[in-house]
């Protein structure tokens, strides 16, 4: 049995952001070169940097730095709300797309803060500690079964 091993993929927060950001990205590239220019570059940027910074805080040891980088998608979060508002009063993008993005950047923070949460003393999440745990069981329970 070859060990399984807890992976960014596995939260949700991560998840969402990451289609939210192919998504947002797939309709700044149907924009004119203004709005493009203008809005769309940064706007991709904000988008991007939340499913990024999530991963790098997961890749991150300490308590520390797992925090700052959570942090720091929760600011890319709220900056990607004022370019969605901006982008729907300037009639860049219709009222499904926007609704649609706003739905997505509404939940993003709760599940960035289920993250914040669930960090422990050592820096490593209950969530990735439970995992552990159940493999190790599972792995005990096969020792004894003479499987491996």
């Amino acid at each position: 049995m070859s060990p399984k091993y807890l992976s960014v993929e596995y939260y949700d927060a991560y998840n969402i952001s990451f289609r939210l950001s192919n998504y947002v990205w797939s309709v700044i590239t149907r924009w004119n070169y203004f709005e493009k220019d203008t809005v769309g570059k940064q706007y991709a940027r904000a988008v991007d940097s939340i499913s990024s910074n999530i991963a790098e805080g997961f890749g991150r040891y300490s308590k520390k730095d797992k925090i700052r980088f959570y942090y720091y998608s929760l600011g890319s979060v709220l900056e990607c709300k004022d370019w969605n508002n901006k982008c729907h009063e300037r009639s860049i993008i219709n009222h499904e797309e926007y609704n649609y993005i706003k739905a997505k950047l509404d939940r993003l923070p709760k599940e960035i803060n289920q993250l914040l949460q669930n960090l422990t003393f050592t820096g490593v999440s209950k969530i990735q500690m439970n995992f552990n745990r159940t493999l190790l069981v599972r792995s005990s329970e096969l020792l004894v079964s003479g499987e491996i």
